[in-house]
């Protein structure tokens, strides 16, 4: 268990060290191989308890997915069946989704029904 920032820093060069040599990453049998799993397993435990990744909210995760198929608010309440207006309330947390309007967003923006309803 990594106890210290400095600990953490420590594998976290020795795991640059171990991954130079490609033995290290191919070959079950190396000594390297065993290492390097051990150790990115403790800095993995370290990360998760010390640096959480926060899920997406609704509005960041909308606007990557308008980002990503070209969307504009306009083009979004016509593909969701609200106004523009509406749109731009959810885009800047001023309201929520209705059930139906939530349901649609996942569908249709392919966006996990999770973050959807902010679970």
């Amino acid at each position: 268990m990594i106890k210290t920032k400095k600990e953490y820093n420590v594998l976290l060069q020795r795991i640059e060290e171990l991954l130079q040599n490609q033995e290290n990453i191919e070959n079950q049998e190396a000594e390297g191989y065993i290492e390097l799993n051990i150790l990115s397993d403790l800095v993995a435990d370290y990360e998760e308890a010390n640096y959480p990744v926060k899920k997406p909210t609704l509005i960041e995760t909308m606007k990557l997915r308008m980002y990503e198929r070209g969307l504009n608010q306009k083009r979004l309440s016509e593909l969701l069946g609200v106004s523009t207006s509406r749109v731009s309330e959810y885009l800047t947390g001023k309201t929520e989704p209705t059930l139906k309007t939530a349901r649609d967003i996942s569908k249709k923006l392919d966006i996990d029904p999770t973050i959807v309803l902010g679970l």
